[in-house]
């Protein structure tokens, strides 16, 4: 596979991971604090058609019925699942050691040198087992590319899409350049957490599969984004392979570090989208405003429309609307790209012109669309001797939490249990923001984000990963692929 090449650069970092852990437990297992979250039913079944003709083993459409034992109660694994166990442990030292490799290269969104030399390290280590991978390169919307790794699977079984991201938010120009191991248990660097951790999670479950000889038949695609963090423009082009590789999948697991506590997953997404609103009045003396034949001016009708929205849509569960930057006056100029821009005007001359830009974030399509219609109506309403108008860009859609999500978070949850880990819930859609595995939603039956590795200060300079859950993490992935074919066997 060819990716091309690039150059990273170094600093310093410091400060420590503030998680507590509950005393008395070792470094690789036991509880975490938990938060106020809810649990999910479910259960272990057999066979449902998915995308193929022919039922497979799967777990999907079993009631809570026939689930005989309660998913709060552990079970022993089987000597096969302990085998996967032993396989991560003794893979733990290698794939840290590949952290700070990764860590190390710089891959802000717009190096794209960086990010291309990042995903040249990890192609070679799918291809160490057995994948196939292609470099799509993305001179198209703007971005270095994305790598997709294939492994191919029996004809009828099970596709499972695997998600992860190459990039960061720290370019070259960042002075958060290095690893810096704090201690045994936590490491300072850019992308330790989000997302270079979780790409490597994703490594060592499928690795511990191949070496106890437990990989399923089924297909295994992984697609590593080279621009999550600042998406390339038109989205549609930059989102395109992901939403195909969608379309031909069953199943999906995400890599991000969800709320960065391990005792939570993510089963729900918010979408984000754009929105730009212009208002206009009629220039004249400040003394003329209000007359009927002079109007309110458009700062008076940005006012009208802001405040309409909050009135009519704020206090809504899980929607959100937020006016980020407002320039206004007798001319306005607005980048988009650059979300910058300029205005002039004077204390006696009613405003000509106003711009207001703003994201808009909802947790289902159908709450999207009411928004949206709920918005645009309220601007139609104009006050005398102005217009106005919005627009809506694209975005990251909605995920909502659907009921196979939740059959895939049972599944995680149990997995978790009998590894000794405690229980899995899922996180507030409000804690998780937008991410690339919402590109799935509605595409495939069952979708769990939240998988990478946790720790804290995700987007700052004091980005630290909680080293003991890189191990905890892999186990948990790893046991729920081996037994999306299987179940468990008791």
């Amino acid at each position: 596979m060819n990716i091309p090449g690039g150059v990273g650069s170094n600093g310093f970092a410091r400060n420590r991971v503030s998680r507590q852990w509950n005393p008395g437990l070792d470094s690789m297992g036991g509880a975490w604090p938990r938060q106020s979250v809810c649990s999910v039913p479910g259960g272990w079944g057999i066979m449902q058609t998915m995308k193929h003709p022919i039922l497979v083993r799967a777990l999907f459409l079993i009631p809570v019925l026939l689930f005989n034992r309660s998913t709060a109660d552990a079970q022993p694994l089987t000597p096969v699942e302990s085998a996967v166990v032993q396989a991560v442990d003794t893979g733990v030292p290698r794939y840290l050691k590949l952290l700070e490799t990764t860590v190390n290269i710089n891959s802000g969104t717009l190096n794209q040198d960086g990010v291309s030399r990042v995903g040249q390290v990890l192609a070679k280590e799918f291809e160490a087992l057995g994948f196939s991978t292609r470099w799509v390169d993305g001179s198209e919307w703007g971005r270095a590319g994305h790598l997709i790794a294939e492994r191919e699977g029996d004809a009828d079984a099970p596709r499972v899409l695997l998600i992860g991201h190459l990039d960061t938010v720290f370019e070259p120009d960042s002075p958060f350049q290095t690893y810096e191991l704090l201690d045994a248990d936590s490491a300072r660097g850019p992308g330790t957490t989000d997302m270079k951790g979780g790409n490597l999670i994703m490594l060592l479950a499928l690795e511990a599969l191949i070496r106890a000889d437990a990989l399923p038949g089924y297909g295994i695609t992984a697609i590593l984004t080279g621009d999550e963090e600042k998406p390339g423009r038109p989205l549609a082009l930059a989102r395109r392979d992901l939403m195909e590789l969608a379309d031909r999948a069953d199943i999906v697991l995400g890599f991000e570090d969800g709320d960065g506590d391990p005792a939570t997953a993510v089963i729900a997404r918010r979408g984000s989208t754009g929105w730009k609103l212009v208002t206009t009045g009629a220039a004249a003396h400040s003394s003329q405003i209000f007359r009927e034949d002079v109007g309110y001016g458009a700062v008076y009708e940005a006012a009208r429309v802001l405040d309409g929205f909050r009135r009519e849509l704020a206090g809504e569960a899980n929607l959100t609307f937020n006016p980020g930057v407002i320039l206004g006056g007798t001319e306005v100029t607005f980048d988009r790209g650059a979300s910058a821009g300029t205005a002039f005007g004077k204390s006696n001359v009613i405003a000509e012109e106003v711009v207001v830009a703003g994201d808009l974030r909802t947790l289902t399509p159908e709450q999207l669309d009411r928004a949206r219609k709920a918005m645009e109506r309220i601007v139609a309403d104009h006050l005398p001797g102005t217009g106005g108008s919005i627009t809506f860009g694209d975005g990251y859609p909605p995920m909502a939490p659907t009921e196979g999500n939740r059959r895939l978070l049972a599944m995680f949850d149990q997995a978790s249990r009998d590894l000794g880990f405690g229980p899995v819930a899922a996180v507030d859609p409000a804690r998780a923001g937008a991410a690339d595995i919402s590109f799935t939603a509605g595409r495939v039956d069952m979708a769990l984000d939240g998988l990478g590795l946790m720790g804290s200060g995700g987007h700052t300079e004091r980005e630290t990963a909680d080293l003991r859950t890189l191990p905890i993490q892999a186990k948990r992935v790893a046991l729920v692929l081996l037994r999306l074919e299987t179940g468990p066997q008791r």
